[in-house]
């Protein structure tokens, strides 16, 4: 009789703490709502993006971030401060990219590619590794290649589905001075006028 009883009390004890645990895991369930928040958090990049998609502004602090070059070293922003920085946002399909690519190399790149207080990296949008560097001999450019899988350091800066070529001038405080979208002759002139200025 005694054995059956603490047998029971064994078993109900077991139940009401499997109630318990049931009744803890329900009350902590709708504590989690990441889809809303996240659907918010895309609702104000839209709305705080420019005309270009930009989310980026200009006198702001450049966002940062690190990518792997394509020789296998990491580089970050922030270890870049103290030197202008620009980023190309690219990638081998857009067919603008291509176009503008041989123009940085030529005026930009191999102009002040030995100015210690320079720095020159092509960000190219979620493509491997294999990808980029066949993009980078068929532009001819010889400047720095790093990965951007996902595109997760594009989306710091714009939306991430906004298109490119985009290019961010960075001075060296790490601020944003000029933020191009596309290749237009007349603002890649003004692009290479104003990393010259910088540079003096």
């Amino acid at each position: 009789m005694k054995i059956y009883f603490l047998k029971a009390a064994f078993f109900m004890l077991l139940a009401l703490n499997f109630a318990s645990c049931k009744q803890k895991t329900e009350v902590a369930a709708p504590e989690v709502e990441v889809t809303e928040i996240t659907t918010a958090d895309v609702v104000n990049l839209e709305q705080q993006a420019d005309s270009t998609g930009y989310i980026v502004k200009v006198g702001e602090q450049a966002p940062n971030f690190t990518t792997t070059l394509t020789d296998g070293t990491e580089v970050s922003l922030e270890s870049l401060r103290g030197k202008v920085v620009m980023l190309q946002f690219t990638a081998s399909w857009c067919g603008v990219c291509r176009k503008e690519m041989p123009f940085i190399e030529k005026d930009i790149w191999l102009k002040h590619k030995n100015n210690p207080e320079f720095a020159l990296i092509g960000i190219d949008r979620d493509e491997p590794l294999d990808v980029v560097v066949a993009f980078a001999k068929a532009t001819g450019v010889t400047y720095p290649m790093g990965l951007d899988p996902n595109a997760d350091i594009f989306a710091k800066y714009a939306l991430r589905k906004a298109g490119i070529t985009r290019n961010v001038l960075i001075d060296k405080e790490g601020k944003i001075v000029m933020l191009t979208r596309l290749f237009n002759e007349e603002e890649f002139g003004e692009l290479t006028h104003k990393i010259d200025e910088m540079l003096k």
